[in-house]
């Protein structure tokens, strides 16, 4: 595996593990912030940026905690 494939399966997998944790928060504000870091999260991966991805992942994650 390269590098730049490795990276990208890395971020998929962050992505997965946010995704599956939103899906079992309960209904509330610390979800709807949640929802918004990952879709600024899916843009940012869309645009093949790794860096801003993984800091919108970073802050789903925070907001659901």
């Amino acid at each position: 595996m390269t590098p730049d494939t490795n990276k990208s399966a890395n971020v998929a997998e962050k992505m997965k593990t946010v995704k599956a944790a939103w899906d079992k928060a309960p209904s509330g504000p610390k979800k709807d912030a949640a929802l918004k870091h990952y879709r600024a999260a899916e843009k940012a991966h869309l645009a093949k940026n790794d860096a801003d991805t993984h800091k919108e992942l970073d802050a789903a994650t925070h907001a659901l905690a």
